[in-house]
């Protein structure tokens, strides 16, 4: 696929920044009413499969967690979702966006992310009402 192409994909596909890849499997998280659609179809359009939920009894390539405020303890969450993770995988820890119910401050995603263990990579815009981070955990 050419440059030009996989900045086209990230234009019409919200989740073409994201970097998942064909084939992988990426487990989601916290999911509920006030998703962004587009987005998780997005991802299952590039992995070329379902996300699978929570119920799933094996290790992803990927999780996706939807998070917000309410949800209890961030740092449980993402300590969580550490063991679920293939070595190298990714965590996407998508939250409300500043102004929306359930928003969470900057300081605390960076604050849980490393009692965690896991280092941040970025933030982005990932919908409307959702900012992502990318969070990577240690090598074992």
């Amino acid at each position: 696929m050419s440059a030009t192409a996989d900045h086209a994909e990230e234009r019409t596909n919200p989740a073409g920044r994201l970097g998942f890849e064909p084939g992988q499997v990426v487990q989601e998280i916290g999911y509920d009413e006030d998703v962004d659609h587009d987005l998780r179809e997005g991802i299952e359009s590039i992995i070329g499969a379902d996300l699978v939920d929570e119920e799933y009894d094996d290790v992803a390539d990927a999780v996706v967690i939807w998070f917000r405020d309410e949800d209890g303890d961030l740092t449980d969450a993402l300590v969580d979702a550490i063991g679920l993770l293939e070595d190298g995988g990714t965590i996407w820890l998508l939250t409300p966006k500043t102004g929306r119910d359930g928003y969470i401050e900057p300081s605390d995603i960076n604050d849980a992310a490393q009692t965690a263990g896991l280092s941040q990579t970025k933030s982005i815009s990932v919908a409307k009402d959702w900012t992502g981070t990318r969070l990577t955990a240690p090598k074992r």
